[in-house]
């Protein structure tokens, strides 16, 4: 006879799940990585079955299923074939944008260059009293715009030069004055201070002179007065030098003949005259130049060695110098020089 069941225990069994109603743990693995491949394999599905959204201006075929609503705006400096994007010459796709790619700015500046030399070059020649045009009408300019391009085109296609043409009339509203002539049109001006910079190394000297006329005399009078005033300086300089070597020549000619005398050599006499010593040590250029023999003169009167007065020659009154002091002081001089050397070598 079977014991007998309790009624716990029968509640109990009544509220446990049977085992075959959830799937075990590794079922369960295999579940979730079927569904996770499911879910890309539709996610790539979707990818690769969308199609590119086209650009709003493109052409649409019969078979295109989408609206105007969908499809993006062309960006600018682009156009849109079939719905395809292509940049302009010079730009580049970057994303959905058209990006230049510097070839534009390299031309146009180097256009706006050359149409600044040309225009403020015009305006340098007027400065420099050369006829020549000043002023430029926006049509002008934009001529030289179109002939300068068509002599620089760079590889650029119709539509790069226009952009190009429209950067460099752009930017010559920044380099050039605008004015306006009587008959109130408007017309393009290179500045002075631009100009200026284009003219001539000659004519700008010029024209910076007539600018500043009264510091230019100013300065040309002192440069002046400073090159007398060091000339004047120099040529007394080199007169008192060229002076004293005449002295010093004078006194060894004088020296000489006081001891040739005393030793009674009669072809010499004790005394010289003045004006032969004086056109014998003076090159014909200087004996014109009154002051130098004025200078040799004072010399000699400082000098006490030296006599002068007046002797007879020939019944004709002249003026001698005669050497008074006792023994050669030259001789002597040299004597002691000589000396001193000989003491130095002594070891």
């Amino acid at each position: 006879m079977p014991p007998p069941r309790r009624p716990g225990s029968r509640r109990r069994i009544a509220a446990e799940p049977s085992r075959g109603l959830f799937p075990a743990g590794e079922d369960l693995v295999r579940l979730l990585a079927v569904l996770v491949i499911a879910a890309a394999a539709a996610a790539a599905c979707s990818v690769l079955n969308r199609r590119p959204q086209p650009f709003c201006d493109s052409p649409q075929s019969p078979d295109d299923d989408y609206s105007d609503d969908s499809c993006q705006p062309c960006p600018h400096n682009g156009r849109c074939v079939d719905g395809e994007l292509e940049c302009v010459q010079g730009f580049k796709r970057h994303g959905k944008a058209c990006v230049e790619d510097g070839l534009l700015s390299q031309t146009a500046n180097r256009i706006s260059q050359l149409l600044q030399r040309r225009v403020c070059g015009q305006h340098a020649r007027a400065l420099c009293g050369q006829p020549a045009k000043i002023l430029f009408q926006e049509h002008h300019v934009s001529d030289a715009v179109d002939e300068l391009l068509s002599k620089n085109p760079a590889g650029l296609t119709q539509d790069g030069i226009l952009l190009v043409k429209t950067r460099v009339l752009e930017t010559a509203q920044d380099l050039f004055e605008t004015t306006f002539t009587p008959d109130k049109v408007q017309v393009f001006k290179c500045p002075e201070r631009a100009a200026e910079l284009h003219m001539p190394l000659t004519c700008r000297v010029r024209h910076w002179i007539s600018r500043n006329i009264i510091f230019v005399t100013t300065f040309c009078v002192l440069f002046a007065a400073l090159l007398w005033i060091a000339s004047i300086i120099y040529r007394r300089r080199a007169l008192s030098n060229r002076a004293e070597q005449i002295y010093e020549q004078v006194c060894e000619i004088l020296e000489d003949d006081a001891i040739n005398a005393k030793i009674g050599n009669s072809d010499s006499e004790p005394w010289v005259v003045a004006s032969w010593l004086r056109d014998h040590l003076l090159v014909p250029r200087e004996r014109k130049n009154t002051f130098l023999w004025k200078k040799v003169e004072e010399l000699i009167l400082e000098d006490s060695r030296i006599d002068q007065y007046p002797k007879v020659i020939k019944g004709e009154s002249k003026v001698v110098y005669e050497w008074q002091a006792s023994g050669s002081l030259s001789a002597k001089t040299k004597k002691v020089q000589g000396s001193s050397k000989g003491l130095v070598q002594v070891p």
